[in-house]
Parts: C-alpha cells; sequence; structure tokens
C-alpha cells in the first residue's frame, strides 16, 4: 500500500486565496519530502468551501518546489473545457513535470458549476460530455494521421500541415502514450467505475463509508470482465480523512475543534444530506441520520488517532474492501497551527505506513 495526498482543495471561504494556495504548495511540499507517492489536486468553480479552478496552475507550480511526487489534477471537469484545448496544455505540463504528471478527469457533480456553464446536469448531459471529451483528447494524443472528429458537443480535426509543414499539429504527451488517468467516482454502482474498469483506467473512490467502497471495486471488476481484462487493485485509490497525533485524545482533539471539524460540519455533512447520500457514511443503516455528525465520522469512518489506532482502522479497511493500491489522505487547512498538521503527515508516513505497506 501507498501513501498519497488529496487536496480538493479544502479551505474556510474568508481565506484569501493566494493564502490557501500557498498552504497547498506547502503540503506537497512537505509530502515530497517525507516520500508520499502522489498528490491530485481537484477543480471546482463556484464551491467556496473548495476554491481552485485551475489545478494545473499549481501543479504547474508544485513541481518547481518538489523532487520526486506524482501530480494530478483530481479533476478537471470535462464539461467545462474544450478538448482539444485541454489535450495540448495537458500534454504540455507533462513535458514541463518529465513524467510526473497524471491526469484526473471528471464529470462534474456540482449544480452550481452546472449552472454556470448552462450544462444539464440533471438529464445526465455532463457525463455525456465527459466521455466525448476524453475520446477527443485521447485521439489527439494517440492518432497522428489527420482526422474530423464530430460529436454531439465538439467538433476537433486533426489538420494536414499547411505552409509547407512550417505549421501542424505537434504537441503530443512526454509520456508514450499519455499520463495515467484516473477517474474519481462519488455514487454508488457508478457506471463511471465500470468504465474505467472496461478501459484500464485507474478508479479513485471518494470519502465515504467503509462499506460502499467495497462496491465500487466490483463495478471495477464487473467492467474489467466485460473487456476481457483483469482489474489490478494496485491501482485503485481510496480517499480518508486523516489525522495522527501521539495519542487518540489529542488526535480527535485537533480533528474536532480545527478546520477538519469545521468543514465538515459546515460544507461536506449539508451537501451530502442535500444531495441525499447521508446512508453512505453509516457503519450501521440503523443509525439515525441525524447522528452521523463529525464525531461520528470520526470514530467509524475517517483515520484519526494514535498510529496503533490508524493501522488498525487500515487493517479493517483493507478487510472490508479486499484492498488497494494506495491511500489518498485528504489534506485540510491548518495554516493558523500548522505544527499538529505536519506531525500528523510524518507519523503517517514513518510510524503507520511502514506497518501496513504489506496490505
Amino acid at each position: 500500500m501507498q501513501l498519497g495526498m488529496f487536496l480538493m482543495p479544502c479551505h474556510p471561504p474568508e481565506r484569501p486565496l493566494a493564502d490557501g494556495a500557498r498552504w497547498d504548495l506547502d503540503v506537497i511540499r512537505r509530502a515530497d519530502e517525507l516520500g508520499y507517492t502522489e498528490a491530485w489536486i481537484g477543480e471546482h468553480f463556484t464551491v467556496a468551501w473548495e476554491p481552485c479552478p485551475a489545478p494545473d496552475l499549481l501543479i504547474a507550480q508544485a513541481l518547481m518546489e518538489t523532487s520526486r511526487i506524482v501530480l494530478a489534477p483530481g479533476a478537471h471537469l470535462l464539461p467545462y473545457h474544450h478538448p482539444a484545448e485541454l489535450a495540448h496544455r495537458v500534454a504540455y505540463l507533462d513535458h514541463l513535470a518529465q513524467g510526473r504528471l497524471m491526469l484526473g478527469v471528471g464529470a462534474s457533480g456540482i449544480p452550481s458549476d452546472h449552472a454556470l456553464f448552462c450544462v444539464d446536469g440533471a438529464a445526465g448531459v455532463n457525463r455525456k460530455m465527459m466521455w466525448e471529451a476524453l475520446d477527443i483528447i485521447l485521439k489527439l494524443w494517440t492518432d497522428p494521421d489527420p482526422f474530423v472528429f464530430k460529436g454531439d458537443y465538439w467538433t476537433v480535426a486533426r489538420p494536414e500541415p499547411m505552409v509547407g509543414g512550417l505549421m501542424q499539429s505537434h504537441i503530443r504527451p512526454f509520456q508514450t502514450p499519455h499520463p495515467p488517468i484516473g477517474i474519481a467516482a462519488l455514487t454508488p454502482r457508478s457506471d463511471t467505475l465500470r468504465v474505467c474498469g472496461q478501459r484500464g483506467f485507474m478508479p479513485l473512490s471518494l470519502n465515504l463509508g467503509d462499506d460502499y467502497v467495497r462496491d465500487h471495486w466490483e463495478m471495477v471488476e464487473e467492467g474489467a470482465a466485460e473487456a476481457g481484462r483483469v482489474a489490478n487493485r494496485s491501482d485503485w485509490r481510496v480517499v480518508r480523512d486523516v489525522f495522527v497525533a501521539d495519542t487518540d485524545e489529542e488526535a480527535f482533539r485537533w480533528a474536532a475543534a480545527s478546520h477538519m471539524g469545521r468543514m465538515t460540519e459546515e460544507y461536506f455533512l449539508p451537501v451530502i444530506r442535500a444531495f441525499g447520500l447521508i446512508s453512505l457514511l453509516k457503519h450501521d443503516q440503523a443509525v439515525p441520520d441525524d447522528e452521523v455528525t463529525a464525531d461520528y465520522l470520526m470514530r467509524n469512518c475517517w483515520l484519526v488517532g494514535s498510529p496503533d489506532r490508524v493501522v488498525a482502522r487500515l487493517e479493517q479497511l483493507a478487510a472490508t474492501t479486499g484492498g488497494f493500491g494506495t491511500l489518498l489522505q485528504l489534506s485540510y487547512d491548518y495554516i493558523d497551527d500548522p505544527g499538529p498538521w505536519f506531525h500528523s503527515m510524518e507519523l503517517m508516513a514513518n510510524e503507520v505506513m511502514p506497518r501496513v505497506a504489506h496490505l
């Protein structure tokens, strides 16, 4: 099992954007120093708690401040990007990264983002746009011949060389045939995960309940079997809320009485309730909805506590899911008192992961 980071990025709405970005870079740099293998950076346009509309800009800065960690937008929301432009932008960034880049793509599940771009998410248009855009991007990266792709949402052409070959489509990714591709999933029995299995993409399961995550892998395996492939659990990323301290009591205090607890109560849980997904957080469906709080999640879903407790929770998670390749630690905003957060990262890398590397 490997250890990575997942930055939504999470910040309180009053945090200045530049300060939040600086903190994110500090976290990525520290993760690189501690041997975290990868970091994914989210993209949203209308969520003040997740204020990053351009993860590739943050990645470009992080590449200059790190040496080993692999970086990825997690994810570029394809309905909101012209696929020809994004194909070239990602390919160029892949050259800057010299192999330290993965590509996360998504359809977008935020209604206010749908409204901003006039995309009918309620009718599933966003998902159709995602698959069409991804097909165009992959064709631009792998088909060397001139073509015209006429889709339902975009028409893209690779033109014939012009002016004696002085002008032509020439930018391809640094990695062959392209950076590894990952797709995050939220809903149960997600068709997105089935396609991950069919096409060999990396599945990312977001930070909901253990049993729900286990069902995600079943969809990946079903899709892989339909395509005659064998799904590899080492490709599977699972996102979890993590806070490690020297004692359980200290970890609980720093998780609950800081940005981690505040963000959960003021943003995450209200959104989950509004979307009708609160059951996906429960370890037992008999638990009343109003009892699912930050404290409940800390004790039943999150990886919070001393190294011994977090190791036990990781072993439990691995047993429930059947195993996965990379744990992605969700990052939070501890700008005002960073010491405990960075100590948590150190304990995770140096005390917890060596004891679960065999999982």
